[in-house]
């Protein structure tokens, strides 16, 4: 158990258990435009699932209807655990006059950002084009690759990120240019999980096919150069950078309904849907494409994991960092 685990309370388990970019949503009649978007929209198919084009192979997991669903219940997981909050930086209550959100997935928490704050241009980026078509004026979206150079010429006082653990290879130079592409006194706030999972009462066995499976994943991440168990090294990387005021918040993410504190049940509730139904989506992939497992092999593994997220006898949980930083007012960009 690390210091950190040690020094807040364990969760108790209830008592006898069983810019450059292709727009989305836009028109063009240019040829050039509409090929480009015919190649992004060209999906990759692989294991029954479709995978995205733009940078093909840079991101491991899908991106087809099953897993825009996951990843739907996924930011109401992360809306449980901060109390609806989008963030905890000041740009939750005070409205920012132009927001990125790098990563966007669907597109869900930016369209949520845009409701409540109309004042707000909220711009949302992703290699994947599956966000919305129906948007509030103040809201967009583009495909673009983040690990590229950002090409925006008007810079942003709020930049989002969440969980897009495992997505990039250089987490550094992402967070540089974050700080690049922000005004001075706009904020950078990284909300992702830390694997692997873990458990104060030794309920999780190491030879469990959670732990293996868990670990397997943290290995085939490491291969590829995208690791998964470095979220608590955002901060240094984001002093590095030149942030300042830099906060960290701790929160945790149960694997089911065991705890006996209420918000933590819901968020397990919550959290046990998503894995349940997402098994395949972040195996598949890095199984057979790293770990060179047959498909049938990698879904026996989530069979039996699958039995381990339902088990209310094995109390674990997933750490989560709140990160978040201030470029200072008077800044030179690095």
């Amino acid at each position: 158990m690390t210091k950190q685990q040690q020094d807040e309370p364990p969760i108790l388990p209830e008592e006898a258990v069983a810019d450059d970019s292709a727009s989305i949503g836009g028109s063009s009649t240019s040829e050039s435009q509409a090929s480009l978007r015919s190649s992004i929209l060209d999906y990759r198919r692989e294991n029954g699932r479709t995978y995205h084009r733009m940078s093909d192979g840079k991101y491991a997991f899908p991106n087809d209807a099953r897993e825009q669903e996951r990843l739907d219940t996924v930011n109401y997981v992360w809306m449980l655990t901060l109390d609806g909050d989008f963030c905890l930086c000041p740009k939750n209550d005070i409205s920012a006059k132009r927001v990125l959100d790098i990563g966007t997935g669907t597109g869900v928490w930016a369209l949520d950002y845009a409701d409540a704050h109309p004042e707000t241009s909220v711009q949302g980026v992703d290699l994947s084009p599956i966000q919305s078509t129906y948007v509030p004026p103040n809201c967009y979206f583009e495909v673009d690759d983040l690990e590229k150079e950002w090409t925006w010429s008007t810079p942003f006082d709020f930049i989002f990120c969440r969980d897009m653990n495992g997505s990039f290879a250089d987490w550094e130079g992402v967070i540089a240019q974050a700080y690049k592409n922000l005004e001075p006194g706009g904020y950078l706030e990284i909300q992702d999980s830390i694997w692997p999972p873990v458990c104060d009462d030794g309920t999780l066995k190491e030879d469990s096919a959670l732990y293996k499976w868990s670990h397997l994943l943290i290995e085939a991440c490491d291969i590829i150069g995208r690791p998964i168990n470095q979220t608590n090294k955002r901060p240094a990387m984001m002093e590095a950078a030149g942030f300042e005021e830099i906060k960290t918040t701790r929160v945790r993410f149960p694997i089911s309904p065991w705890p006996k504190d209420q918000k933590l049940k819901e968020v397990g509730t919550a959290n046990q849907v998503q894995l349940v139904h997402g098994l395949e989506a972040l195996t598949l992939g890095l199984f057979t494409r790293v770990l060179d497992w047959t498909k049938e092999e990698a879904m026996v593994m989530c069979l039996e994991v699958r039995k381990d997220l339902k088990n209310l006898k094995i109390h674990a949980y997933w750490n989560g960092y709140v990160v978040y930083g201030r470029k200072p007012l008077s800044s030179e960009d690095k």
